[in-house]
């Protein structure tokens, strides 16, 4: 007899969830760029960015601390939610060509709470699965006072080495990180630079330091 499933739990189901475990905003932001170098691109580049602000979860706890079952609690959650509003916002999962992570602490946190919530696999696993990727995520962190300005760095979602998809968003904090706030940052893309033409691995003749004995006179 077959055993019938269960729906699985709807996208506000664990947005709630993130509430309860202290995320105080969620927000999305997506910029489309369509022309460069004065000519109209044959294909808008639409880059998004999906931002979770929560409450530091080891604040005042100190540098001895355990990181570990906070960050299997949350770290999972931010990236769920997170790529869930990169692939609304991009048009679906196919779109979407490059990704790229941040973190940023707020000034009575550490620098290592920014990094437990997106270094694991706990964070990483969770968004390379439902963005369909296979590299490794490029990342930025740091900390920071509310109203910042980050560069969040992208690069292909499979091909890493892929030179033409290198590129960042520019992303702005209007009210966080609070003092004892976290941010993390989920971003993608649907596609490489405008006119990429500096070549790749593939076409890269070999370079050593004996390129330097021709610079001088």
């Amino acid at each position: 007899m077959q055993q019938k499933l269960e729906s699985p739990p709807s996208p506000t189901a664990f947005e709630e969830l993130a509430t309860r475990c202290g995320v105080r905003r969620i927000t999305t932001v997506r910029d489309e760029l369509r022309r460069e170098a004065g000519r109209t691109l044959e294909r808008p580049l639409r880059q998004a960015a999906a931002v979770a602000v929560l409450r530091n979860p080891w604040l005042g706890e100190g540098p001895e601390s355990d990181l570990g079952p906070a960050t299997e609690r949350i770290a999972p959650l931010l990236g769920k939610i997170l790529s869930d509003r990169l692939v609304e916002a991009l048009g679906g999962v196919g779109r979407i060509e490059a990704f790229g992570k941040a973190a940023l602490v707020g000034l009575d946190g550490e620098l290592e709470h920014a990094g437990a919530l997106i270094h694991t696999p706990y964070f990483g696993n969770i968004v390379r699965e439902l963005l369909e990727g296979t590299s490794v995520l490029c990342f930025a962190d740091g900390r920071a006072e509310p109203g910042t300005d980050l560069r969040v760095p992208l690069w292909h979602k499979t091909h890493a080495t892929s030179r033409k998809h290198y590129q960042t968003m520019e992303v702005h904090l209007p009210d966080a990180p609070r003092a004892d706030e976290i941010c993390v940052i989920a971003a993608a893309s649907d596609g490489p630079r405008p006119f990429p033409r500096i070549g790749d691995r593939s076409t890269d003749r070999p370079i050593t330091t004996e390129i330097l004995e021709g610079l001088l006179p």
